[in-house]
């Protein structure tokens, strides 16, 4: 039997890299409450990114909430709903309320065209993901966000290394988050970060993620969204590595975007302005029998995919969601993420593209 393969795969570096970074966590005897590594991270991060203002925090969930009290949204939240279920949850969570607006056929990003016939005035931001980390339609959404007075946060959790014309994608919007999970192109283990232009909402954002308080002095409430030094010692380990683990996914997606059936599967589109990173490498069948076909035929080879998005959140009972989006229930049913990851070798990929071209 051949050895299972997963839809991603972590990315660990050289064992000796971390370990030099431990040595010195055990000297200092620092392991939490920003720390000299987290705060090596995030200037470096600030760095990389081209950004002012940014917060390394303990995952991509918490920014989210994180952003939306800071932004004191109770109000309706215009949200995509093809992604994952966090984007609608932390709405839910907040007891902010969740409108869906359809998405877009071509990049699954949600559609700005659906967006201001939902505006009311209770409506109080556009939360919107760059779904498989390609970017929304930043202008538009832009605009119909100044017309109206509101907020822009992007789930940004699949973007890291992305750029639109030169410029990382994570540094639009009034509020920018990111995802360092496990599975992410860049990661901590368990992690995230958020990013805005705003100085006064920055200060804000870092009182919240230490319950509110600088040393003994308390300012405001707030939670506990911390991150350790292990993790930070994990991302400064991993960030010289980013375009490296980027180069070995492309070389996968090459593999996929060449040879693959495309008469009978299609992808989204790729502006060609962007600088992708090759996040995930989600396929479309014409139908979902086509779908449960193709990754039962896979399963039965030891090779587990992804559903990546599904089901279509609007279609979630507990949300509440009143709105129907036929474009993203539809492709819901017909996405399937393949594995992709730097180190997925040739021979595996050429299995994978004749399984799933057979099965078409």
């Amino acid at each position: 039997m051949s050895e299972k393969i997963f839809v991603t795969k972590s990315y660990l570096p050289p064992k000796e890299e971390y370990t030099a970074y431990l040595t010195g966590i055990w000297e200092r005897s620092h392991l939490t409450n920003q720390g000299p590594l987290v705060l090596e991270l995030e200037q470096k991060l600030r760095d990389y990114l081209d950004v002012e203002h940014l917060h390394f925090a303990s995952n991509g969930t918490i920014v989210l909430q994180m952003a939306l009290k800071a932004l004191k949204i109770t109000g309706e939240v215009i949200t995509t709903p093809f992604s994952y279920c966090a984007t609608s949850h932390v709405i839910a969570w907040e007891n902010a309320t969740p409108i869906f607006a359809d998405i877009r056929e071509e990049d699954l990003c949600i559609d700005p065209d659906c967006i201001e016939a939902l505006i009311t005035p209770k409506t109080q931001a556009i939360l919107a993901t760059h779904v498989y980390g390609i970017p929304c339609q930043l202008e538009r959404i832009e605009a119909l966000a100044k017309k109206h007075n509101l907020y822009v946060i992007y789930d940004a959790a699949h973007t890291f290394g992305v750029k639109v014309d030169g410029k990382s994608l994570l540094s639009f919007g009034d509020v920018s988050t990111c995802s360092f999970h496990a599975t992410k192109v860049f990661h901590t283990v368990e992690g995230g970060m958020i990013t805005t232009p705003h100085q006064e909402l920055s200060e804000q954002l870092k009182l919240y993620r230490s319950f509110g308080h600088i040393g003994d002095e308390y300012f405001d409430i707030g939670i506990n969204a911390k991150n350790s030094e292990f993790h930070a010692a994990m991302g400064l380990c991993n960030l010289p590595h980013v375009q490296e683990i980027i180069a070995g996914r492309h070389r996968v997606t090459e593999s996929y975007d060449h040879q693959l059936n495309w008469s009978k599967l299609r992808k989204p589109v790729i502006p060609k302005n962007v600088e992708w990173n090759h996040a995930y490498y989600p396929i479309f069948f014409k139908t979902e029998a086509d779908l449960l076909r193709t990754r039962q035929a896979l399963e039965a080879q030891q090779i587990f995919t992804r559903r990546y998005f599904y089901p279509s959140l609007n279609t979630l009972t507990f949300l509440h969601a009143q709105q129907s989006c036929p474009v993203s229930e539809a492709m819901a049913l017909r996405a399937l993420c393949l594995p992709l990851y730097p180190d997925l070798s040739d021979t595996d990929v050429q299995r994978i593209i004749s399984i799933v071209n057979e099965n078409l």
